[in-house]
Formats: structure tokens, C-alpha cells, sequence
């Protein structure tokens, strides 16, 4: 905060461990509260009649150096035992503190009532810019303030995630405070919110440390305080629920003290898990959960198409076994399949969607198909339609295989890559988590998005696909919009047969009977193949409209869903219009759908080669954009 300044009068207002973030407080002589102006400086009565403290926390670099030059001692502490370098380091005067250690100041000095140095507050202010310099100008982040806390915790308690990414890049994650509390203890006990804690959990911290005094792990202190996030994170990574603390209470024991039944579940369930993780049996099945997911869709779809067909007419029969099969399947999927492949139940359900359609073609439709030709054209149209029809299944499978198996442009980097990233942006002040993903540690390129389903950063991220179970990106786009495209075919063939089924073996007409007894008899005439039906429309009616939209994107306007999404967002909140065609990726419909395909059509089309995956300014694509337009 550019105008702030403080004293110790205001210490708890200013830079105590509540209020971190100030605007304007008492100045050293007990003035009035100041205003913030924009501007060099702000406005004083007289700038060259202030002293020097004044004159440091305005930032007045000129009355400074005269006053240093006269012969004041940058060393020296004002009567709140608060030197020059703390004023500078807290209003993030980059300038002056530059100029002080030059001329001889302590960087790592001691002052004011919480015994902090010009780092620590730095980093209760938030001044990432200011950290970087005083750890350049050989600041000591380990060292421990009054209140007992190192620079690594200070940043944790007031949650200011660029300085922790900056701090732990320059080796502070392990570093204990006064009480041996590593940083990932402090933000399970006092963070609010989840995203200290898993930003900690990124870089392998010692889960099942203890402090000093009480023992506690972690998790401890994430019961105790009743952090719930905090419990969540740290189960999923593993901490231990067999450790002990100075009084013999397990993280269980304390949770049942809590009195917070959720945390009791939360830390029971992931007992349960972990004790059905060293069963032989269940390993094996853990292995095979996903061929198994596929397997119990595929005899649901078939146990409730059987459950149609049956000869009763009784309905309330047969909604009581419907509703037996889905309470069995839903009893399976949570006895068998954990909670991180139960994301591909919806692909298992439309795999086997395809399969009953298919077998339903070829064992329904097919033979009133033979048996509707005519002689004369009998055996050619029969071979067109049979072709047809197997080119579109095969493509709908080997195309949402491609989607599936293919790296959607995943952002790869090392542990080592990640942490001189983070230093380098921090140290070029572009350290910004707009563009700097928290959960990966990687510098986010453009048009990327961090997806939680994959747990991690797609280049021209599209969407995360619910059928396909995938991220959809620079990778695998083109075959998602074949396998769109082939669904739908497959779906409009479905459709076709089943009106010729119906039209052969159904004695109704809608004509003359009406829709209501047209929709009675065709149930009647064969439930199996009206349940087909119904699972071919709804297929064929999302692929469909979704393919359009798709296209429209595309072609139209050169942006992905989640593009798009955005800007859409942005024009309902923004003051000014938002055109979603005027943007740096929008080249003009023949040249985007060029550009998407990557279609140089034996070098008759120019299409642009941009590697997503390390795209980080708009350079290239605006200078292309100006090229294509003139």
C-alpha cells in the first residue's frame, strides 16, 4: 500500500497479527490520520521541513538523502526503537531501502515493540517486491520475531501466497518457529481456508512433524482447531492417524472431543479406506476398478432393458425391480469403486450406450432393413447402409479412444523447474497468480486453465469432458469434435432403423390412432427397442447441439468454452462492452478452422503453428493477426 505509514501506537491496528493490511494509521508524532493520494509524493504541508522518519514513510527520497548527507545516522533508531530501513521496508520504498543499506543500515535489525526486522514487516504488509530486495540485500528469512514467528510463518498466518511461494522457493518450508510449529502446523491451526495449507502440501513438508511443547502433528492442530479443509488435505496426503501427542491422544481421539461429528466421519472413512487398501482381495479389485465400472454399466443398461421387456404388464412391478437395480448398482459402484474413478461413471454409461445400440442395429434393425429392399436394388443399398453404418461405429470408438488416450497439453515441469520459475517471476515482479497457477507451481500460458478433475494446468483448455472423462485441449481437440461428430451420426442411424422397426412391426399409425395410443403401442410392440430409442435421442441430441456450438466457437470466434464462459461473465460485470469477436485469437472463420485443424492442404493453406504450452504473451498471435489482416 504505497501511502502507508505506522508507528508503535497503531502497532495492532498496523502490522499486528490481525490486521495486516493498512491504508493509513498515526503518524510518528501522533498526527492525524493522512489520506492516500496518487502521485510521486503525498501531499505534506512542507516536504522540506520533515523530519526523516516522515520523510521515509512518504517516500520523499530527496529530503532523505539531504538529511543523510547532513550527517544522520541511518542506523540509528527513533524513540520507538523503530529505524529507517522498518519505515521504508513497511511502505515498500524500494529506492530508500537501497539507499540506507548503502549507507551503512542494519538489514536484519531488531525494532519495535514485536522485535521484527525490515523483512517481517515487509511480509505482514504483503510487499512481495520489498521481500525480494531484502532477501538480495542478504536478509536472514529465518530469523524470529517477537511473537515468535519466521518470515516463512509470518506470510503463512496473513495468507500472502506470492511471498510463501517466493520463501519456499528459497528453502523456508521446513523452518520451525519458536514453539518447533513448521508453517504447514501454523496454517492447519489458523489459515482460513483451504489454500495455505494445500499450497504447503505442493512441496512435500514433513506431514508427520511434531512441535515442541504439545506433540501435535498437523492434523492435530487441524482438528483441534477445527479446520475441515485443513483435515480433508491432509488425510488425502497421507498424514498419519497413529501418532501420539504429549497426552496420548491419535487424531481420532481428538476429533471425538471436538464434539464435530463431520470431522469424526471425515477421519473414520479414511480409516476405513486405508484398512481396505492393505486387503489383498480389494487391492486386486482397486486394480481392475475401472474395467469393472464399464462391466456393472453394461449389465445395468442390459438388466434394465430385460426388466422392459418382460411379458407382465404390470408396471408397478417392474418400477420396483428398475428401482432395485439402480439401488444394487449404486450399493456395487460404493463397495467397489473409489471416489477418484467414479468421475468415469458417465463414460462407462455412454460405452455402453453405444455397445446395446449397436448390438440392437445389427440384431433388430438390420434384418427388417434385408427385408425391406427391393430385389433390383436389394444387394447395393443393402452394402451402402451396411458400410455406412460400421464406418460410423468404428469412428465413434477409435475417435473417443484418440480423446481419451491423448495428452490434452498437460503443463509438465520438475520440482527444481518450478522453484526457479517462482523465483525468477518473483524476482522480474510478475509473481502474479492470474498467471501463475498455485496448485501446479508453474507459470500458467496463455489460454491454459487448471482443471481439478486432472490436478493440473491444460494448454488451450477447452472444458473438462464429462463422457469422455478427460480434459479437452491443444492435444486431443480435433478428435473430440470427430468424435462428436461421428456420435451423432451413429445416433441418426439408431433413429432411422427404429422408425423402419416400428413402421414393420407395430400395426398403429400416429395419423389415425393419435399420439397418445401411437406411443402405447410402440412401447408395447417392443420396450427393448423404445428403451434403445430413448438413449439414442438423448446421445444424439447433446452431441449434436454440442457440436454446433463447438463449430460456432471455432470457426466463428477462434475461442475455447472456458474462453468464452469468461467473457460472457466479464460482460455482465463489466461497465464497458465486451465483444466476443474482437479478441487476439479471432484471424477470421477460414483461417480459425486452418489454424484448429492444422490443414496445409499440400501447401495451399498457411496454418499457424503455436505451441500452447509455452505460449506466455500476445505477441505472436497479434503480430499474426495484423499480418492476416492487411
Amino acid at each position: 500500500v504505497d501511502g502507508c505509514f505506522v508507528n508503535q501506537q497503531c502497532k495492532n491496528h498496523c502490522h499486528g497479527p490481525h490486521r495486516p493490511h493498512v491504508l493509513s494509521c498515526h503518524g510518528a508524532q501522533g498526527e492525524k490520520d493522512l489520506p492516500v493520494l496518487p502521485g510521486a509524493y503525498p501531499v505534506v504541508e512542507d516536504p522540506s521541513t520533515c523530519d526523516i522518519v516522515k520523510a521515509t514513510q512518504y517516500g520523499i527520497v530527496e529530503r532523505c538523502k539531504e538529511l543523510v548527507e547532513a550527517g544522520y545516522d541511518v542506523r540509528q533508531p527513533d524513540k520507538e526503537n523503530v529505524t529507517l530501513l522498518h519505515w521504508a521496508a513497511i511502505n515498500n520504498r524500494q529506492e530508500l531501502v537501497k539507499y540506507y543499506i548503502s549507507k551503512g543500515a542494519i538489514v536484519d535489525q531488531l525494532g519495535g515493540d514485536l522485535n521484527s526486522t525490515p523483512l517481517h514487516w515487509a511480509i505482514r504488509q504483503g510487499h512481495l517486491p520489498m521481500v525480494v530486495l531484502l532477501l538480495k540485500c542478504g536478509a536472514d528469512p529465518s530469523l524470529i520475531d517477537g511473537e515468535g514467528f519466521s518470515s516463512i510463518h509470518l506470510a503463512v498466518l496473513f495468507q500472502h501466497m506470492p511471498i510463501v511461494a517466493y520463501l519456499i522457493s528459497k528453502g523456508q518450508v521446513y523452518t520451525t518457529d519458536f514453539n518447533g510449529q513448521t508453517p504447514l502446523m501454523l496454517s492447519a491451526q489458523k489459515a482460513i481456508g483451504p489454500e495455505p495449507t494445500r499450497f504447503l502440501l505442493k512441496f512435500n513438508p514433513s506431514l508427520n512433524a511434531v512441535d515442541n511443547v504439545q506433540k501435535n502433528t498437523a492434523l492435530h492442530w487441524a482438528i483441534t482447531s477445527g479446520n475441515t479443509s485443513a483435515v480433508d488435505l491432509l488425510l488425502e496426503a497421507g498424514a498419519s492417524l497413529d501418532m501420539k501427542n504429549v497426552k496420548g491422544e491419535t487424531p481420532l481421539d481428538m476429533a471425538y472431543q471436538s464434539l464435530n461429528r463431520f470431522m469424526v466421519y471425515m477421519v473414520k472413512e479414511e480409516e476405513r479406506m486405508r484398512s481396505r487398501r492393505n486387503n489383498r482381495l480389494l487391492k486386486i479389485v482397486e486394480k481392475y476398478e475401472l474395467f469393472l465400472l464399464l462391466a456393472s454399466s453394461l449389465t445395468l443398461m442390459w438388466a434394465i432393458g430385460y426388466v422392459m421387456d418382460l411379458s407382465s404388464d404390470s408396471w408397478l412391478l417392474k418400477g420396483g425391480l428398475l428401482l432395485f437395480l439402480l439401488f444394487g448398482m449404486a450399493l456395487f459402484v460404493r463397495q467397489c469403486v473409489g471416489l477418484k474413478n467414479l468421475r468415469y461413471f458417465p463414460t462407462a454409461f455412454l460405452l455402453s450406450s453405444v455397445f446395446w445400440m449397436s448390438v440392437t442395429w445389427f440384431f433388430w434393425f438390420l434384418p427388417d432393413i434385408l427385408y425391406t429392399q427391393e430385389i433390383n436394388v436389394w444387394y447395393f443399398s443393402f452394402l451402402i447402409l451396411e458400410i455406412t453404418v460400421v464406418f460410423c461405429m468404428m469412428g465413434l470408438v477409435y475417435y473417443f479412444y484418440e480423446t481419451w488416450r491423448s495428452d490434452p497439453g498437460y503443463i509438465k515441469t520438475s520440482e527444481k523447474e518450478r522453484k526457479e520459475n517462482i523465483v525468477a517471476l518473483a524476482e522480474a515482479g510478475c509473481l502474479d497468480f492470474r498467471t501463475f497457477c498455485t496448485s501446479c507451481l508453474v507459470r500458467k500460458p496463455l489460454r491454459s486453465m487448471h482443471c481439478l478433475a486432472c490436478e493440473s494446468c491444460v494448454a488451450r483448455c477447452d472444458q473438462h469432458s464429462l463422457w469422455i472423462g478427460q480434459c479437452i485441449g491443444i492435444g486431443n481437440h480435433r478428435y473430440y469434435l470427430l468424435f462428436l461428430s461421428f456420435l451423432t451420426m451413429t445416433g441418426v442411424w439408431l433413429l432411422h432403423g427404429t422408425l423402419l422397426y416400428w413402421s414393420n412391426h407395430c400395426t398403429t399409425s400416429y395419423r389415425q390412432d393419435g399420439a397418445w395410443t401411437y406411443f402405447t403401442q410402440i412401447v408395447h410392440c417392443s420396450p427393448w427397442v423404445f428403451y434403445i430409442f430413448t438413449v439414442a435421442c438423448f446421445h444424439t441430441v447433446w452431441a449434436s447441439l454440442w457440436l454446433m456450438v463447438q463449430l460456432y466457437q471455432i470457426a466463428f470466434l477462434g475461442l475455447t468454452s472456458h474462453e468464452r464462459m469468461n467473457l460472457l461473465i466479464q460482460r455482465k460485470s463489466s461497465k464497458h462492452p465486451v465483444s466476443l469477436r474482437r479478441t487476439p485469437y479471432n484471424l477470421g472463420c477460414f483461417q480459425n478452422l486452418v489454424d484448429f485443424f492444422q490443414c496445409s492442404c499440400f501447401g495451399m493453406f498457411k496454418p499457424n503453428v503455436v505451441d500452447w504450452t509455452k505460449q506466455y504473451n500476445l505477441f505472436h498471435t497479434a503480430k499474426e493477426k495484423n499480418v492476416h489482416s492487411v
